[in-house]
């Protein structure tokens, strides 16, 4: 099961813990939207630094993440991040990569059109590139392409504050899914608060439609295998890099 919150990085922890002990394999929380740096400089800083304490906050729990088997996942346009973020993001990303019990999406510095848009452009490519060819392009090569790929179907969305509406988030992977709207304030949002969330999906999973895919041609699945390779070699190469830079870091008599 899949399920997606809307969630600041303050309540990040306590919500894992919550869907792991109900037996959710997968939990995607939006933590910051690209929307987010139309805020001024100094609410965006704010936003920006709390990231940096959590992500640092990650990476000294890795002997717990280890052990839980919680493989940690960033979604979204890491281009758009200082470096030093990218670094963390990387680091947390890569040391728990091998963890297969459960998985942590942090969707960051994301949106629905921007991932879209991405992936539009690197199938663009790749047929320029004679990788993949224009007919080998459907609904089932897009969705691979997405940064959500290898992900669990999603069952449900839980939105919260009373908001009617999705901020442009998960648009394409949310088309059948069950929607939990919940007028309890973020900061509020408890356990039991979930619990009820969960209870309305079980009612309602009878009637949600899933839609049909078909495989992937030999071509678009080694077109697709590249570019979550180049994926994933853009944050090992970060991460790498951010470790060699502490150990050279000079020591101040």
């Amino acid at each position: 099961m899949l399920i997606i919150v809307f969630c600041r990085f303050d309540k990040l922890a306590e919500t894992l813990k919550w869907c792991l002990d109900l037996g959710v394999k997968e939990v995607t929380v939006y933590a910051f939207s690209i929307e987010n740096f139309k805020r001024s400089k100094e609410e965006v800083e704010c936003l920006l630094n709390l990231a940096r304490e959590k992500f640092k906050k990650l990476i000294e729990e890795e002997e717990k993440l280890m052990q839980e088997g919680v493989n940690i996942r960033v979604i979204g346009n890491l281009s758009l991040l200082p470096e030093d973020l990218v670094s963390l993001i990387a680091r947390a990303v890569c040391m728990t990569k091998d963890n297969n019990k459960a998985r942590l999406n942090v969707a960051f510095a994301y949106t629905s059109r921007d991932e879209m848009t991405s992936a539009a452009s690197e199938l663009a490519t790749a047929c320029t590139e004679s990788r993949l060819e224009p007919s080998d392009v459907s609904p089932e090569v897009i969705e691979a392409a997405l940064y959500t790929e290898n992900s669990l179907p999603l069952d449900m969305i839980v939105r919260t504050s009373g908001e009617l509406r999705l901020s442009d988030f998960l648009l394409w992977q949310g088309s059948s899914c069950y929607i939990h709207f919940t007028n309890t304030l973020w900061p509020d949002f408890t356990i039991w608060d979930l619990l009820s969330a969960v209870f309305h999906y079980q009612r309602a999973k009878p009637s949600i439609p899933r839609p049909n895919f078909s495989s992937l041609s030999s071509t678009a699945a080694e077109a697709l295998k590249d570019l979550h390779k180049k994926r994933y070699l853009y944050l090992e190469e970060r991460s790498v890099k951010s470790q060699n830079d502490q150990k050279t870091v000079p020591v101040r008599a």
